[in-house]
């Protein structure tokens, strides 16, 4: 895997974390919970509207902000990004 390269240069751009791995175990916990309740209040299932990720949570609240496209004439930033 030392050879191994993305192959496209976009990444995340983090600006109070490296991973969004806890977040989105928070809104998926949410997302169930919410799905439960709902479940349990209902007896017409046909006629449920079960929520969404957006629901439940502002994806502008976790770690990352987005993406960014990093630039070939950056050097050897460019090919230290590339690396997986």
């Amino acid at each position: 895997m030392s050879r191994s390269r993305k192959h496209n240069p976009i990444g995340g751009f983090s600006g109070k974390g490296v991973s969004e791995k806890s977040d989105k175990i928070r809104m998926h916990r949410k997302l169930r919970q919410k799905t439960k309740q709902i479940l349990m209040k209902e007896e017409d299932l046909d006629s449920v509207i079960f929520p969404i990720e957006d629901e439940v949570m502002n994806r502008w609240d976790m770690a990352k902000d987005g993406k960014q496209y990093f630039h070939k004439n950056s050097g050897d930033w460019y090919t230290k990004c590339l690396r997986k």
